[in-house]
């Protein structure tokens, strides 16, 4: 299994996120800094995959996880076969 963690703040709220990549799939998971607990987002919205897919071109481009990451994001979000950018 692989983890991508990051962390957004918009004001005064900091929101923490998780991308677990296991059995070929991601599972999406955000909580506040308040909440202890992870709230699984099923299924993730389109947003929220647009997100995880900037965070892993960033790591990419760092040579910090694979292209197969990036392009099966690609493929959940419906964007045809996708070519490295």
């Amino acid at each position: 299994m692989t983890r991508h963690e990051w962390r957004e703040q918009e004001g005064e709220e900091v929101r923490f996120w998780r991308a677990n990549f296991h059995g070929g799939d991601f599972s999406l998971y955000t909580r506040t800094k308040e909440d202890p607990d992870w709230l699984k987002l099923d299924p993730p919205s389109v947003g929220d995959l647009e997100k995880l897919r900037e965070v892993l071109w960033r790591k990419y481009q760092r040579k910090r996880c694979p292209w197969k990451f990036v392009a099966k994001v690609d493929q959940l979000l419906g964007r045809p076969d996708a070519s490295k950018d």
